[in-house]
């Protein structure tokens, strides 16, 4: 009988193939009943081994594996695209999620998809690897979402959805950055995206100058205080000073509109003036000269100064309340986690 069962199921047709030879010799030996069973279960293993080897020959069984895994990988995984919003199980962006229900960005949700990228195949390398690695990009990655980061409420923070080991070995590989509220009861309402869908030409030309600068500004020495590593902030002072020749260069070139023109150009001058403060920064010979160059230079980028062009522009004009200590235009965000899936 099993002969028969694994001969028609044709998935183990070899092992049918065997009990059916091991059934015959008992049947013989004992006189038992289902000699016929037997051998139809043997005729069918044979043509299920047949039909195996024809398969690996021919590259059906590779075909066959390869839809397998991915009807697997897709019952084990879900995702979520970019400018997606979505309720958690729970409420919650920590921990194992299963699933999620994607929702209109228009009314609350939990959390909103800002980014997807995929890691390199291989081993799996680890959670604090792969948590590691969304860190460092979602990071990153939000600024071509988020381009105005005063418009980013203080409460919101940055999560992702990382793979599991389990779907790690079905092929999954995707990384989902999200934005999140820190207080899971509060969620968000109304989508965070502003990038060149949501934008004007004049409010993209000043948020990519903006940021050239605040990249420079975050890139500060990991010593706080100057007199600690005075190279290490001169370099940073050198770095910030080109930052803003590139980023004056970027405002002066494009064509403003009419509102925009007069208060970017006081800005610009601003800019102009602070560049060459951190300029001579970067050619202190003491920590007290390194401090009187960077006091000049940040009240002149104070966020302040930039609300007048701002508000010209039609972007934000509420600064955000934490702000790296060395006065750049960005806020950041700290915090957050991450949900396996």
């Amino acid at each position: 009988m099993a002969a028969l069962v694994l001969g028609i199921l044709c998935f183990l047709p070899l092992i049918g193939l065997i009990l059916g030879l091991i059934a015959l010799a008992q049947i013989k030996k004992k006189g038992e009943r289902g000699k016929g069973m037997a051998i139809a279960g043997m005729v069918l293993s044979g043509i299920g081994t047949a039909f195996l080897v024809f398969a690996f020959a021919s590259g059906g069984a590779a075909e066959f594996w390869e839809g397998f895994k991915e009807g697997a990988r897709e019952g084990a995984t879900f995702s979520v695209d970019k400018g997606e919003c979505f309720d958690a199980p729970g409420g919650s962006l920590e921990g194992m999620a299963y699933d999620v229900d994607k929702v209109p960005c228009a009314g609350k949700h939990d959390g909103e998809v800002f980014a997807n990228f995929r890691m390199d195949n291989g081993g799996y390398p680890g959670d604090a690897a792969i948590n590691q690695t969304a860190d460092d990009k979602c990071y990153t990655l939000q600024h071509a979402y988020a381009m105005d980061s005063w418009a980013v409420p203080d409460n919101v923070d940055i999560y992702y959805f990382t793979p599991t080991r389990q779907s790690w070995g079905l092929g999954d590989r995707e990384i989902s950055c999200l934005f999140g509220n820190t207080d899971a009861s509060a969620g968000l309402t109304g989508s965070l995206r502003n990038d060149e869908t949501t934008l004007d030409a004049d409010q993209i030309a000043y948020l990519k100058a903006d940021q050239i600068h605040n990249e420079a500004m975050e890139s500060a020495p990991t010593e706080e205080y100057v007199e600690d590593d005075l190279p290490g902030h001169k370099q940073w002072a050198t770095r910030v000073s080109g930052a803003l020749t590139e980023q004056v260069g970027m405002l002066r070139a494009h064509d403003w509109g009419a509102n925009a023109q007069g208060p970017v150009t006081a800005l610009v001058k601003d800019l102009d003036t602070a560049q060459k403060e951190w300029q001579q920064a970067a050619k202190a010979t003491d920590a007290d000269t390194f401090y009187e160059h960077y006091g000049k230079a940040a009240s002149l980028t104070d966020p302040d100064q930039t609300i007048t062009a701002r508000k010209a522009l039609g972007l934000a004009t509420d600064p955000p309340s934490v702000y790296e200590d060395e006065g750049g235009e960005g806020g950041g965000n700290t915090g957050g986690g991450g949900a396996e899936v």
